[in-house]
């Protein structure tokens, strides 16, 4: 009689054994046995349910083999199962299989059209962007008695810290998303006994990381992960020595003598990001106000013609108390001024009233004048302050992510639309880094959110 031996798993690894949610995650530091406990649990589920397809995937090949295939081989040989490798497959007695996949590009996905399976596993899903996990949502599938499950691993960070981020640490469903199918296994290296009991040091060598990769690998912080491009971004008051850090303020009336400007990054059938700011005599940027949707027609969905943006800035414009009455200055990528396609995006925008500077697109140089104005001086103050009902703003700069093969710049495959408008109106104003570190003496404190005389109401937001 053929047996296995499974050692005997962690209380958090238990917890992702037993677990029946339809979308489990588990993890959340370095270390806490996520690998073993994937594979162990498309073994357990093999060897109890005849016939049942599972699917365990990483984003590459070599992932996939050092974590699974490999590790498999050596519990399972071909006693309990037979492997093909030609097929990448584990076959049972039962008619059950586990099958061994990979999606590292585009092209992989569409390998994958039309493939069915009873489980799922995605082993370190924030290397993957959300596109791809629906994509194997949608091959939980068949016509069968098994249950349908999708299994994953995580760390803070990666392309995908943001969409695993939402469903399963702030748990923001969207209103397709039903809350109880998703259940979240935070788990740490001290959980790990195995790992504790073979090398003892991983945690102080965890402890020598600087803090932000050690708050993300040791204590799964999801605020903070490896590959944050705007790491000096912060949106939550830090205190040191009595000052406050922040970039993220209460909204105020800024003063009627402050300059207005707007920036603009605009996509065919892809987000758009309009920004409003008011800067002061000390050349600080404050965004006030923001506007941020999905370009395309009507019958495509939730989205915004081209017209329907412009209609919707000039009535901001003349009608919110921080803009009326004000010269706004805009600036925009120079592609909007392309007709190749027909009448100009800028040529639209005219026909409203609303202009804008043909804006300087570089991107490296523009990254930079972002960074430079989120230093923060030795008084605690940056450059530039965002008003905390921009939502758009401060929900994607902290999920932008450096670019694989240049880290320099940032991964453009993420939502950066953001990002974009706003380096191209950092690039209409430069600073240096000196004069971002040398900061003149402040007349005022922008955390005392004072208001201008003749303003009423200084928390007046625009409902949009």
């Amino acid at each position: 009689m053929r047996t296995l031996e499974i050692p005997a798993p962690s209380e958090k690894q238990r917890m992702l054994l037993t677990d029946t949610h339809k979308y489990v995650a588990y993890g959340g530091a370095r270390g806490g046995g996520k690998s073993w406990a994937l594979r162990t649990k498309g073994v357990i589920l093999a060897l109890a349910r005849a016939g049942i397809i599972i699917m365990i995937i990483r984003k590459t090949y070599a992932e996939l083999r050092a974590n699974h295939i490999d590790p498999l081989r050596a519990m399972l040989g071909n006693r309990i199962a037979k492997y093909n490798d030609a097929r990448k497959e584990y076959t049972f007695p039962n008619g059950s299989v586990i099958k061994f996949r990979y999606c590292e590009t585009e092209r992989d996905m569409g390998r994958y059209q039309g493939t069915e399976a009873d489980i799922i596993c995605i082993d370190e899903a924030t290397q993957f962007d959300e596109n791809v996990f629906r994509m194997f949502a949608a091959c939980l599938r068949g016509v069968n008695e098994h249950p349908k499950r999708i299994y994953l691993t995580c760390n803070p960070g990666g392309k995908g810290h943001g969409w695993v981020k939402r469903l399963f640490i702030d748990k923001a469903f969207k209103e397709d998303e039903n809350p109880n199918d998703y259940s979240f296994i935070q788990a740490f290296v001290q959980d790990n006994h195995a790992l504790m009991a073979a090398q003892p040091e991983y945690i102080k060598q965890l402890e020598a990381l600087p803090h932000k990769l050690r708050d993300a690998w040791l204590y799964g912080k999801w605020d903070i992960f490896e590959g944050q491009f705007f790491s000096d971004f912060t949106d939550k008051p830090s205190q040191y020595k009595e000052r406050t850090f922040t970039h993220v303020i209460e909204p105020f009336a800024p003063k009627k003598t402050w300059r207005r400007f707007r920036s603009f990054d605009f996509g065919y059938n892809k987000p758009f990001s309009v920004g409003w700011w008011a800067v002061d005599p000390d050349n600080v940027f404050y965004r006030i106000l923001e506007l941020y949707g999905c370009t395309g027609t009507p019958d495509e969905g939730v989205r915004w013609p081209v017209e329907q943006i412009f209609d919707r800035v000039a009535r901001i414009e003349q009608e919110h108390e921080y803009l009326k009455g004000h010269h706004i200055t805009g600036v925009a990528d120079p592609s909007i001024w392309d007709a190749s396609r027909g009448i100009s995006i800028a040529d639209t925008a005219a026909k409203y009233g609303i202009y804008f500077e043909k804006g300087d697109n570089k991107r490296l140089p523009g990254w930079m004048q972002m960074h430079y104005r989120f230093m923060f001086d030795e008084n605690g103050y940056p450059m530039m302050y965002v008003f905390n009902t921009c939502s758009a703003f401060i929900r994607t700069i902290p999920l932008l992510t450096h670019d694989d093969l240049d880290p320099e710049d940032l991964d453009t495959t993420q939502e950066d639309h953001v990002a974009d408008e706003v380096r191209y109106f950092c690039m209409s104003r430069p600073v240096t880094p000196r004069e971002s570190e040398l900061q003149p003496a402040r007349k005022y404190n922008p955390l005392d959110l004072w208001q201008d005389d003749n303003s009423n109401d200084k928390n007046a937001i625009y409902r949009l």
